[in-house]
């Protein structure tokens, strides 16, 4: 199981970056938002979706099976 945030601040195409822990891109403490532990990116993309950042997405890098744009 791995920890999960989400990127409160939106990329330029509107997308908010989910990424695990160990994530070297794991954004400052002040701008994401925890999202539970998961033992897969998807369930985090979904929970950051169901939270209200309509376009979640996975991180190229830590959560790359659910990175889509």
């Amino acid at each position: 199981m791995k920890s999960y945030y989400v990127n409160k601040n939106a990329q330029s195409n509107g997308d908010h970056e989910v990424h695990d822990d160990s994530c070297s891109f794991l954004p400052d403490s002040s701008n994401r938002e925890y999202l539970g532990e998961f033992s897969a990116c998807g369930p985090a993309v979904q929970k950051a979706n169901d939270r209200g950042y309509k376009k979640a997405n996975g991180c190229y890098y830590c959560s790359n099976p659910c990175h889509t744009s």
